[in-house]
């Protein structure tokens, strides 16, 4: 899976309905790269979860939005809001507990 070049937009994002991750990092980011592992596994239990894999970058509005220090950044959503936050994963079990906690048709 590729980052999107092209970002939605913070209100798009909140209007969503259902468990949905936003993921924040670049293609040239090897932290990124080495977490792809890790956030793939943990994907693979959760097909309901909408994944958006967004390219950040200095002055990018949602990544700002969202206050975005580091990269990878995950932010798990339901509904729109924010319910968790993962950041750098060295595993997959961090992405995995966040997962379980939004995706409803898992339980």
């Amino acid at each position: 899976m590729h980052y999107a070049q092209t970002e939605p937009k913070r209100a798009e994002i909140d209007a969503l309905s259902g468990p949905t991750v936003v993921e924040f990092g670049s293609p040239d980011c090897g932290i990124c790269r080495a977490a792809e592992p890790h956030i793939t596994a943990a994907f693979a239990d959760h097909p309901a979860v909408r994944r958006f894999r967004v390219a950040d970058g200095s002055g990018r509005p949602l990544g700002r939005s969202y206050r975005v220090k580091l990269w990878p950044t995950l932010v798990f959503l339901r509904d729109g809001k924010e319910v968790g936050r993962v950041v750098r994963p060295a595993s997959a079990e961090p992405v995995r507990q966040e997962l379980a906690r939004i995706d409803t048709a898992a339980r």
